[in-house]
């Protein structure tokens, strides 16, 4: 690639993580409004929340053409090649952080009315708290690539699932002690696996991140065992008596 081509390229590239850094800065603030939202069953902030997904997804829709076109007309090799591959997998699961974050104000529409004991409104708020953390080192891993963040994710999400089995347990205890009916609990139980799962979108966002930087993925793990377990197998083949 001529050097004029290639420093064009290369601004263009830079252009697109930075807008990425954006939108995930979008999902990062808005975990704490639709927190809110369904805390204090803000019927309007939810209509809004769920109207400013439409302009995530155009972003997102954006974001994924440019890839195209970089991997279209630059025809990119090796770390630029793996830099635009994981931008498009990193979109992508910025996109559906957003939706999970719209689904809860969905369901605190459908939950509006209803009352919340202050054990499940804590851990609510404990939950919101480390998926917001744990999504913005996300983004900082991408935007500084730092491999040693990005493989830290995984072990920081633990807390994370841990305050969903928590959730779950005390949405239990105040459907049976009468202070929410069944119908809320189950709509509680949604949403606690919708906070979760922005957990893990960031844990993928960092998986990818370490793609990037030395092309490591953790399907390469089990990709790994099958071909030992192939191999171990044919071992055992021939080690057969021959008929």
């Amino acid at each position: 690639m001529p050097e004029e081509l290639r420093k064009g390229f290369h601004h263009e590239l830079e252009d697109v993580q930075i807008d990425i850094v954006r939108l995930g800065q979008s999902v990062i603030d808005a975990i704490p409004r639709a927190t809110n939202v369904l805390l204090d069953s803000d019927m309007e902030g939810a209509d809004i929340l769920i109207q400013g997904d439409d302009e995530l997804d155009a972003r997102s829709i954006d974001l994924e053409e440019r890839c195209y076109r970089l991997l279209a007309l630059q025809q990119p090799m090796a770390g630029d090649l793996r830099g635009i591959v994981a931008a498009l997998r990193i979109v992508g699961e910025i996109e559906r952080s957003a939706d999970l974050l719209a689904n809860i104000c969905k369901g605190a529409r459908r939950m509006h009315g209803h009352t919340l004991d202050p054990k499940v409104r804590g851990v609510i708020s404990r939950m919101a708290e480390q998926a917001q953390h744990l999504f913005s080192r996300a983004i900082d891993c991408y935007a500084e690539g730092d491999a040693a963040l990005a493989a830290a994710l995984d072990d920081m999400d633990d807390l994370l699932d841990r305050l969903q089995v928590e959730l779950i347990q005390v949405i239990f205890e105040s459907h049976e002690a009468g202070r929410i009916d069944l119908q809320v609990a189950v709509q509680l139980a949604v949403i606690a696996r919708f906070y979760e799962r922005i957990g893990d979108h960031a844990v993928n966002i960092g998986n990818r991140v370490r793609y990037i930087i030395n092309g490591w993925m953790p399907e390469h793990v089990g990709a790994a065992k099958f071909h030992a377990r192939g191999v171990k197998a044919d071992a055992d083949r021939l080690a057969l008596p021959q008929p």
